[in-house]
């Protein structure tokens, strides 16, 4: 599907409500306010389609005070983002680029999520990791400064090794599942070879003691997967420092389609792929390599300012203005 309109017509709030509608939350804010149009206080998306042979009615509500409510087919939901469980969406928006040239917990994050769509059982083990590291900060500042016996780092520790330990070795998973399509996507792109690397080693309780009294000082945990980084390599070139941004732009589409097509494995069905802007700065013969590759059997929404930047014919185009979206 490809949605066409001007600059500032709302083609991504359109792209930010599938979103919302899919997975419980923008990929642009995480305050609910600014999600309703400007001067409301309450608001809706209402979505509809199949999964399988299944119907698949998703209905999120918004109201500024109380958070946002989402049912699946009628029935309600503990929390929003559980939609996350019902549909698998993938977004690429410029700002995705950080997944290459950003900082370090970019990258950490967008494989923790990718965790979380592939191992929904394990979605919640780097916000357990990322607990546990807190608690032994807190008691790292507490010994230090003579409020707490040593003794209290203790179980801390224990859980800092164990849980990273475990976080470690889940994110080595995850890019090994990835690993062989992004490669095959970067040869396709004309990257050549692809290939995602973990800098990063499990926290070993001998290493956490021999850097005690430097943690002490600092009040922070010098150790664990908490400051770990992922390098994407092209023809052994890491693009955080030797990829133009079209390299990059292509790195982190050869990410997204990768891990669309381990969902649809793993999943029986592929995901929602939502590509915002992706066309802008890809020459026509690379423009012909994405439309080529995308996944087949899904649905597929790509934003642009006009039709003819999508080198075929879509199977639905939709034009967007002010306040409208209609069939072209």
């Amino acid at each position: 599907m490809l949605v066409v309109g001007p600059n500032g017509a709302g083609k991504t709030n359109l792209l930010e409500s599938l979103h919302v509608g899919t997975q419980g939350f923008s990929p642009r804010t995480r305050n609910d306010a600014q999600l309703l149009r400007f001067g409301a206080a309450a608001g809706a998306i209402a979505l509809g389609g199949v999964r399988g042979d299944t119907r698949l009615e998703l209905d999120v509500a918004l109201e500024i005070g109380k958070g946002k409510r989402a049912k699946v087919n009628g029935g309600a939901l503990r929390a929003a983002e559980l939609l996350r469980a019902e549909v698998a969406t993938l977004v690429f928006t410029p700002d995705r680029l950080g997944i290459v040239k950003g900082a370090p917990a970019v990258r950490r994050a967008y494989v923790d999520r990718a965790l979380g769509r592939l191992f929904p059982a394990r979605s919640a083990l780097a916000a357990e990791y990322g607990a546990a590291v807190g608690q032994r900060n807190a008691a790292l500042r507490r010994v230090a400064g003579g409020a707490s016996p040593g003794a209290v780092l203790e179980p801390w520790t224990e859980q800092v090794v164990a849980l990273g330990t475990e976080l470690v070795a889940a994110r080595r998973l995850v890019l090994e599942l990835l690993g062989a399509g992004f490669d095959e996507l970067t040869r396709e792109f004309g990257l050549g070879e692809g290939r995602i690397v973990y800098e990063g080693a499990p926290p070993a309780r001998a290493e956490l003691d021999e850097r005690l009294p430097r943690d002490l000082e600092r009040g922070t945990t010098s150790v664990g997967p908490h400051l770990h980084d992922i390098a994407l390599l092209a023809d052994e070139r890491d693009l955080r420092s030797f990829g133009s941004q079209g390299e990059q732009r292509l790195a982190v589409l050869s990410l997204l389609l990768a891990e669309a097509a381990v969902i649809a494995e793993r999943r029986g069905s592929p995901p929602l792929l939502l590509l915002d802007d992706v066309l802008s700065e890809l020459d026509p013969d690379r423009r012909r390599t994405l439309a080529r590759v995308l996944p087949q059997g899904g649905q597929t929404l790509i934003t642009s300012t006009s039709a003819g930047a999508l080198p075929v014919a879509p199977s639905q185009l939709l034009e967007v203005s002010p306040g409208e979206v209609r069939a072209a």
